[in-house]
């Protein structure tokens, strides 16, 4: 009976302690075209400063936009990126290159157009 007592413990010791998981720092971009229709296939890139973003040097993270047209990045720095993305031969030059300072511990959503 005191081992079971202290299984019971432990169990739920852990059981408590894995509900209170951090979630790490992620980043969701949507990518929609001219019309507002959610492109699948997309290349995006995430770049840490300007410079990088104009030399397109030094890539933090890539990806490609699944059928719903989303690419998720995990566990990046809380800091405002550079994005570029591009499906033959459009891309968001333009508007929407810099997205805001990302939020810690969260899931941060954005929206990028390509033309």
């Amino acid at each position: 009976m005191k081992y079971l007592f202290r299984f019971i413990l432990a169990s739920t010791f852990l059981l408590v302690l894995l509900s209170f998981q951090v979630v790490k720092t992620q980043l969701h971009i949507t990518i929609r075209n001219e019309l507002g229709n959610t492109e699948e296939g997309v290349t995006v890139q995430l770049f840490a400063n300007e410079a990088d973003y104009k030399a397109e040097q030094n890539v933090v993270a890539e990806g490609k936009t699944d059928a719903k047209g989303i690419v998720k990045f995990k566990e990046l720095k809380t800091i405002a990126y550079y994005v570029i993305a591009r499906k033959d031969d459009r891309d968001n030059s333009g508007g929407g290159e810099q997205i805001g300072k990302l939020e810690a511990n969260r899931i941060n959503k954005v929206n990028v157009i390509i033309q």
